[in-house]
C-alpha cells in the first residue's frame, strides 16, 4: 500500500510498517481525525474507506495526502475490508487496525500498544473499553481492568453462565470484539476468509476469531487494559432512512428520499441479525463437513 512518485523512484528504505483502516463519514471527522493522529505516519499506513461519497472535505487535514481513500457509498467497514485487504496486499504490514470511526482515544496511543502487544504475544487484540466513559459497552471481556496491564479472560457465575480459569471458549475467553480489532499478519489472513462476502456487518465472527490465533487461543488472544479507549455508539452508517429489498440480501440502491418513513436503524440492525444467523448455520455446516476437523478450543478433541 506504500505510495510512490510518478517521475523519480523513492531511495528510502522501507520501514516494518501497520495499517490501520477506518470507515469513515464527513461527520465523524473530527473523530477520526483524532484518531489517527495517535498513529506516527513513520509506522503506519492510514486508509479511510469513505461510505458516504465525501472526500475532498478531508484534505485541509495534514495526513489527507499520505492517506489511502476507497470510496463506496453506504458500504460497511467489512464489505470494504473483504474487497480492498487481501491478506497478499496487506502482507506487508505487521499488525493491522481495523477500527470503527466513533472511538475516542484521550488514553491511547498506538506504539506503546504494539509494545504491549508484541511483548505479550498476542495475535488478536483490541484496546479495552472505558465503561465509565463509553456510552455503549456490549460484552464483559472488552471492560477495563485497572489493574492489569492485558486480559484474556473473565470470570463469572450467574446461573449457567460460568467463566472460570478452565473456561476455554467464548464468551469467557479467546475473542474480542469487531468495534477495533488488531490483527497480527498471519491472523489477519485467517480473518479474512471468515468475512462473508454476502454477510456485510461481520456480525457473529467475533465469537470465531480465536481460531484464527496460531496456538492456543486462550493465550494469544486478549484485551489491552493500559492503551484503553471511549465507544461513543454514534449510529452513523446508513443515514436516517435505507433502502429495502425484501427479495435481496445485497441491496445497494440510493437510499429513498428522508421522510419516506423508513428507521434506517432498526432495518440496518435486523439485517445484521439476520446476518448473524447465517453466518452460525454456515459455521455449523463447514464444521460438519470437514471430517478432519478438531476444534482447538474443545480440550476432549485435543486429547484424541
Amino acid at each position: 500500500m506504500e505510495l510512490k512518485p510518478l517521475w523519480r523512484s523513492s531511495k528510502k528504505k522501507a520501514l516494518q510498517k501497520s495499517l490501520l483502516a477506518i470507515a469513515a463519514g464527513i461527520q465523524q471527522k473530527r473523530g477520526v481525525d483524532q484518531i489517527v493522529r495517535k498513529f506516527p505516519v513513520t509506522n503506519f499506513t492510514i486508509m479511510l474507506f469513505h461510505y458516504d461519497g465525501v472526500v475532498d472535505r478531508w484534505s485541509d487535514l495534514p495526513w489527507f495526502g499520505s492517506a489511502i481513500h476507497i470510496v463506496a457509498i453506504n458500504q460497511t467497514k467489512w464489505w470494504f475490508a473483504k474487497r480492498f485487504m487481501h491478506p497478499d496486499v496487506v502482507s506487508a504490514y505487521e499488525f493491522i487496525f481495523v477500527w470503527d470511526e466513533d472511538l475516542g482515544v484521550d488514553h491511547f496511543r498506538a506504539d506503546r500498544y504494539l509494545e504491549i502487544v508484541r511483548k505479550e504475544g498476542l495475535q488478536i487484540s483490541q484496546p479495552a473499553l472505558d465503561p465509565s466513559l463509553s456510552s455503549e459497552v456490549h460484552h464483559r471481556i472488552t471492560i477495563r481492568n485497572k489493574k492489569t496491564r492485558v486480559h484474556r479472560r473473565i470470570y463469572m457465575n450467574r446461573g449457567r453462565e460460568y467463566c472460570g480459569n478452565n473456561s476455554t471458549q467464548p464468551p469467557c475467553t479467546g475473542w474480542v470484539e469487531m468495534m477495533a480489532p488488531v490483527f497480527s499478519r498471519s491472523a489477519w489472513r485467517c480473518a479474512w476468509h471468515l468475512i462473508q462476502n454476502d454477510l456485510v456487518h461481520g456480525w457473529g465472527m467475533d465469537m470465531k476469531l480465536g481460531y484464527c490465533a496460531e496456538g492456543d487461543p486462550t493465550r494469544n488472544v486478549g484485551v489491552v487494559d493500559t492503551q484503553y479507549l471511549i465507544h461513543r455508539g454514534i449510529p452513523s452508517l446508513g443515514g436516517g432512512v435505507i433502502p429495502i429489498n425484501k427479495n435481496s440480501a445485497d441491496d445497494h440502491t440510493p437510499p429513498p428520499a428522508a421522510g419516506s418513513g423508513v428507521d434506517a436503524r432498526k432495518e440496518i440492525r435486523r439485517r445484521a441479525q439476520a446476518e448473524m444467523r447465517l453466518f452460525k448455520k454456515r459455521w455449523t455446516a463447514a464444521v460438519k463437513d470437514d471430517k478432519c476437523w478438531i476444534d482447538p478450543y474443545d480440550r476432549r478433541s485435543r486429547r484424541q
